[in-house]
């Protein structure tokens, strides 16, 4: 049994599917993690969104930014975006089944030796807090006040974390920093813009901060296709950049064994 950890999909089915060619996936005995963001951008969405779902069992998805875009859009509080490729999942038969299992899919997965997040974890968050907070977004995506959650998603204020914010700002940050961060400061205060290598004056690479209290977790996450593949003590990021002429990513977390398959760029409307 092996359990893979693929990078971000984001529609690029064909890419996947050869990618499970390549490392021999087996449903019967092997497992998949996938990082967040299975949509958006790339040109197969609905049909990335169905085989994983299809899995079942077999498969553990996070959610990324892209993913709670859909469900953002698909329950009326978020606008087309110029570079969306997401109208043939809002207009499929199966539209509800696959944004219910999308609103139940996880923000954070613990397994035995690895924890898996798309973005980041803030400097002040122990592994134990990070999943304590990421069941209050799970609970209040998952829950029956949900589309007041996704009416205030959007929006990069508060920027910090503070154990005493409350309401739709606490919320928010925990996402933000899951499925959006790439830099921060040793205080946790989050940086939006920049989408580099290169950190802004005064802020580091999330998993550098100094004094970062789920320094001693080894982390599979996504997101940043700048950084690209790393694979670094305690850290294993995973977005190539296949929708940019990348590659989609495949790591076998029992001994970082890697798989890869080139993918070209997709065209930006």
């Amino acid at each position: 049994m092996a359990t893979w950890a693929i990078g971000d999909v984001q529609g690029c089915y064909a890419q996947l599917c050869a990618l499970l060619d390549k490392i021999g996936f087996d449903r019967s005995a092997d497992r998949l993690w996938f990082v967040g963001d299975l949509v958006n951008r790339g040109p197969a969405s609905l049909e990335t969104l169905r085989l994983v779902k299809n899995l079942g069992d077999c498969a553990v998805t996070v959610l990324g930014n892209h993913d709670l875009h859909l469900v953002a859009r698909a329950c009326g509080f978020a606008k087309n975006r110029h570079d969306d490729t997401l109208e043939a999942v809002l207009a499929a038969p199966d539209r509800g089944q696959i944004i219910d299992w999308l609103r139940e899919r996880p923000l954070m997965h613990l397994g035995e030796d690895h924890v898996m997040v798309h973005a980041g974890l803030l400097p002040q968050w122990s592994i134990p807090r990070a999943l304590e907070l990421a069941r209050e977004v799970q609970e209040a995506l998952r829950g029956p006040r949900h589309l007041e959650f996704l009416a205030r998603l959007y929006g990069s204020d508060p920027d910090s974390w503070n154990d005493d914010l409350t309401g739709a700002d606490r919320l928010r940050v925990i996402v933000n920093a899951m499925t959006r961060m790439r830099f921060c400061t040793a205080e946790g205060k989050m940086e939006f813009r920049a989408k580099g290598e290169q950190a802004p004056p005064g802020f580091y690479p999330w998993f550098e901060a100094p004094g970062r209290r789920s320094a001693s977790a080894t982390i599979v996450c996504g997101h940043w296709s700048a950084l690209g593949l790393k694979l670094a003590p305690g850290l294993i990021a995973l977005d190539a950049g296949c929708v940019w002429g990348g590659a989609l990513t495949a790591v076998r977390l029992r001994d970082r064994a890697l798989a890869q398959v080139p993918c070209a760029r997709v065209p930006v409307k």
